[in-house]
């Protein structure tokens, strides 16, 4: 059964199901090697564009997910900001992930955190989860520096990610971990 799509709102930013105008910019961003940078490659066209619809479904049928973000004054697509049920095997599932991808021109601007606190408490109070976990490559401070600021844990042990080819130095990734009590006390 379908679920009713949730749209989130902050001060600045919207995080809401797709549209076919988020494609092109979406598609640019993919194909950045600097916003790819912690990924095995940069995506061609047809590899965006499917991504965006895997996106585009799983809100349709759930009504979350990785939502496409948008600046709220300029109708601007920034990027995605979501939770996701991973579909590769991690030595710490089951689980659900918050996961944020930006264009480059919106880096340093906040909207990652901005949009990651929304999205978290619709992932504790809306969908009521325990746990929420994020984790990326050892190597990218970026984005571990977005999840100390949310007030996520990172854990002792590194894993090896599965889908990042052995011998490439992103393979490591670290993971960070969120509870629901944790979120409330804060």
């Amino acid at each position: 059964m379908k679920q009713p799509v949730a749209e989130l709102n902050t001060e600045r930013l919207r995080l809401r199901q797709w549209r076919p105008a988020d494609r092109a910019p979406f598609a640019a961003m993919n194909a950045d090697p600097e916003v790819m940078q912690f990924f095995p490659g940069t995506m061609n066209e047809a590899q965006s564009q499917a991504m965006a619809d895997h996106c585009e479904a799983l809100i349709a049928e759930r009504g979350w997910g990785f939502w496409a973000l948008e600046q709220q004054q300029q109708k601007r697509f920034l990027g995605f900001v979501g939770l996701n049920i991973p579909n590769v095997m991690l030595p710490f599932q089951p689980c659900v992930e918050i996961g944020w991808r930006l264009r480059r021109d919106a880096w340093g601007n906040g909207y990652a955190t901005e949009a990651a606190r929304a999205v978290l408490e619709f992932g504790f109070d809306n969908l009521e989860l325990e746990e929420i976990v994020a984790f990326t490559s050892v190597l990218n401070y970026r984005s571990q520096a977005v999840m100390e600021r949310l007030g996520m844990e990172r854990q002792e042990e590194t894993f090896d990610h599965p889908s990042v080819p052995e011998g490439m130095p992103i393979r490591e990734h670290c993971l960070y971990r969120l509870s629901a009590g944790h979120w409330r006390r804060r």
